[in-house]
């Protein structure tokens, strides 16, 4: 349930692994607002553009339009007077003031939902991510199914050629089921990392 207080904003995060269903309750909420007759405003990272480039998709294919931003401080420029709710997809691909920038919102007293990766495809902390996490009031972590096993998955496994990516690739590829695979800790491989850590992983 949202989270209720008389006064003030809030922060509320959504994040997980591909293919758990973030986006699809970002828009769930967003329409709930709107319902409420509250004034929304969805925003999302211009290098997004797997499915449409003017709305947030989700895999299952719902679709919300969308204002496109190169970086945080983008959305504070577009933000409208009578906004009340802020929604902010994929948002580990902003800039690491995304965090300021939802935290101003807040205290200004709007409600701010955001999604994005917790992890990259390595299992590591994803850009900006974990401040948010700190910074929001609620927190929702939500699991897809491991392709490989079929227990939750909390990891999101980067395909090359239809082999696990190197932990020395790139961290930022946008791509699809093309690409990506959800498994959970066990079935999640990353060759390369136990050298870069200097330890076992």
């Amino acid at each position: 349930m949202p989270y209720l207080q008389p006064k003030g904003g809030w922060i509320e995060l959504i994040c997980g692994s591909m293919f758990s269903g973030k986006t699809e309750e970002l828009i769930r909420r967003v329409r709930r607002a709107e319902i409420a007759r509250q004034r929304v405003q969805v925003f999302k990272p211009a290098i997004d553009n797997r499915y449409s480039v003017n709305h947030v998709a989700s895999h299952d294919g719902l679709h919300y339009e969308a204002e496109i931003v190169e970086k945080a401080a983008d959305i504070l420029a577009k933000l409208r007077p009578d906004t009340t709710v802020i929604a902010i997809d994929e948002a580990q691909f902003l800039d690491w003031t995304v965090a300021d920038v939802a935290r101003l919102l807040a205290d200004r007293g709007l409600r701010v939902i955001i999604t994005g990766l917790d992890l990259d495809f390595r299992g590591e902390p994803f850009g900006p991510m974990p401040l948010m996490m700190a910074e929001a009031e609620m927190v929702d972590k939500l699991h897809a199914i491991c392709v490989v096993c079929g227990a939750p998955a909390s990891r999101t496994q980067r395909l090359i050629n239809g082999q696990p990516a190197n932990y020395h690739d790139p961290v930022i590829m946008v791509g699809a089921n093309e690409v990506y695979e959800a498994r959970c800790r066990d079935c999640h491989k990353v060759p390369g990392r136990v050298e870069a850590l200097g330890r076992d992983a």
